[in-house]
């Protein structure tokens, strides 16, 4: 992990989602951790972290990111709530030390540098064109309202961390159309919403990551703000990462 930096030096960012953890990937997951420890200075992920979500698969993923010895924060994707036991496998994951941010944030503290990560999971809706609207049958309308409920958190955290110098949102389902760029426009509905753009529209926080759509695209903007598709079948690494400079509200990304 990076040391003596003084205030204007940039923060580094790794980040990753669809991660998918399995039996057969588990050696390689955890030698990609091991990797990126001196590179970075906090991991973030931007969901399914497992493939079916199934405690013992969270705990695989305990164990193997527990070794890097790093600050990982990380939400969940629609993979991990597949089993309908979200939280247990929470449980598993906050045991091995990984902090999950549910409508959530934190402030993490680099050599004196306040970060602030704000995470949810996001959700449907769909993008200009193609909005999912608040009506109709009571399953319908409690889609769009769960959207809603991701929207108020995600706007409630970026509100309170409106105060550290580096500002982070995490979400797995897309809040813009441009990252999706790749996938078959039909399923853009299901691939995230353009209401989860409203309160980073408005926050402006220094960098946004999600995941979800495997063939979509990497980059993209909301106004200023970078946003960035950060699945693993998008990047083709294990992760990628951003530098935030201190002293200035952008991104970069080396790898």
């Amino acid at each position: 992990m990076a040391e003596d930096r003084d205030s204007q030096s940039a923060i580094r960012i790794a980040a990753a989602g669809d991660v998918h953890i399995r039996e057969s990937n588990r050696e390689q997951i955890a030698e990609a951790f091991d990797a990126v420890r001196d590179d970075a200075d906090v991991i973030v992920l931007a969901g399914d972290l497992t493939t079916h979500g199934q405690p013992a698969q969270a705990r695989l993923f305990g164990e193997a990111c527990t070794a890097c010895d790093m600050p990982v924060y990380a939400v969940l994707g629609n993979h991990d709530h597949h089993a309908g036991e979200a939280v247990a496998l929470t449980a598993e994951l906050e045991a091995a030390g990984v902090r999950v941010l549910d409508r959530d944030y934190a402030i993490h503290d680099i050599d004196g540098i306040e970060v602030g990560i704000v995470g949810a999971k996001g959700f449907i809706g769909g993008f200009a064109g193609s909005h999912m609207p608040d009506f109709g049958e009571p399953l319908l309308r409690e889609v769009y309202a769960e959207t809603t409920r991701e929207v108020e958190g995600l706007d409630r955290g970026l509100a309170a961390v409106a105060h550290c110098p580096v500002r982070i949102a995490v979400l797995h389902y897309a809040p813009i159309a441009e990252t999706l760029a790749g996938e078959p426009e039909g399923i853009y509905t299901m691939l995230g919403s353009a209401r989860l753009a409203e309160p980073i529209r408005e926050h402006e926080p220094d960098l946004v990551v999600h995941g979800h759509a495997h063939a979509g695209t990497f980059a993209g903007k909301i106004g200023a703000v970078p946003v960035h598709n950060v699945s693993v079948p998008v990047m083709g690494q294990d992760f990628w990462l951003f530098e935030l400079p201190v002293s200035a509200r952008s991104a970069g990304h080396v790898h």
